[in-house]
């Protein structure tokens, strides 16, 4: 675990999926918690649920394995502590022509592109998944 907790929660989860791991567990965070929520909402994972132990939380993920287009989803740090990356609502790329998904925080909080062009918001690019 580095100082770059969104990056240590993508790789695990890549890592997991790549070991065909069913079952993944990740720090708890809220900014972790509210990138599952976007990777549930949008279907990438199938459960979460909140663990605790030892007085440190953790977030169990569930993968789909039945995935039929691809074997294995990718996810990709696009925005990091040394180089931070910020688009408006109207420059925000589109991943795979809309097949993927870039995962942003605004001032109204973690968002998909999706949802930040219909609120036309822009911000940090935090990732990119397909």
């Amino acid at each position: 675990m580095g100082k770059d907790t969104i990056a240590d929660m993508l790789t695990s989860i890549r890592n997991a999926d790549m070991a065909r791991k069913r079952v993944v567990r990740i720090a708890f965070t809220n900014i972790s918690e509210s990138i599952v929520k976007i990777l549930l909402r949008e279907g990438f994972i199938e459960n979460v649920r909140k663990h605790r132990e030892n007085n440190k939380s953790f977030l169990v993920l569930s993968l789909k394995r039945n995935r039929t287009y691809r074997k294995t989803f990718n996810l990709k740090r696009v925005s990091r502590p040394s180089l931070r990356i910020y688009s408006n609502y109207q420059r925000i790329p589109k991943i795979l022509g809309g097949m993927g998904i870039v995962i942003l925080s605004t001032s109204r909080g973690i968002m998909t592109d999706r949802e930040a062009r219909l609120e036309k918001i822009g911000g940090e690019s935090l990732c990119y998944i397909w």
